[in-house]
């Protein structure tokens, strides 16, 4: 953890390329996505995404290892005016910090155990995606153990019986390859109580 926390740490303090724009395949699957509710951004890192997903009315938890991308996401949602809940958390090791979550989005980290652990509200959309091998066709990096086998990462998704996938695809996007999955937690979100008195 000591290790991944400083690896992690010293990218982020190394460039100033911190990508500022939330992932524009994630924008394109925003009719999918709730507007309100509690969101967690798995592994975020600086938080283009959270900051994003606050500035459309979510109440964002990002959880990431590394101390220096949290510091740019409070930094970014500060000065964009929205509120965000930062969490240091060594995912494989700590696990998801507790919900229910309305909405879960992870980019880019590859950790299946962590998906067992999530707790999810009824009626809930989870967001997973993440590049395949076949990404190494024209991209040394990331590595193979960090891609996604053909349909692994739907097996996993699918593998909860309070989930069920909304949306599958794997294709060239841009100049990666990647696996998009959108899944919807079964049943339905809790109305809030009426108030009878009014």
């Amino acid at each position: 953890m000591t290790d991944d926390r400083a690896r992690w740490n010293a990218k982020y303090r190394a460039t100033d390329h911190v990508p500022a724009q939330p992932s524009a395949v994630l924008v394109e699957l925003a009719e999918h996505l709730p507007s309100t509710g509690r969101a967690l951004d798995l592994a975020g890192g600086a938080g283009a995404e959270s900051v994003w997903l606050a500035q459309r009315g979510l109440d964002v938890t990002l959880a990431d290892v590394s101390d220096a991308a949290l510091e740019l996401a409070r930094t970014r949602a500060e000065s964009r005016g929205v509120a965000l809940e930062t969490l240091r958390l060594d995912l494989p090791a700590d696990g998801p910090p507790p919900g229910p979550w309305d909405l879960v989005v992870c980019l880019n980290y590859f950790e299946p155990a962590v998906w067992p652990a999530l707790q999810l509200a009824p009626g809930c959309t989870v967001v997973w995606i993440h590049p395949t091998v076949t990404n190494l066709q024209r991209h040394a990096k990331p590595s193979r153990r960090f891609l996604l086998q053909p349909g692994q990462a739907a097996g996993i998704v699918d593998a909860r019986p309070d989930l069920h996938i909304t949306l599958q695809r794997e294709a060239w996007i841009g100049d990666r390859h990647l696996s998009v999955i959108v899944g919807r937690g079964v049943g339905e979100a809790p109305k809030p109580p009426v108030d009878v008195a009014k």
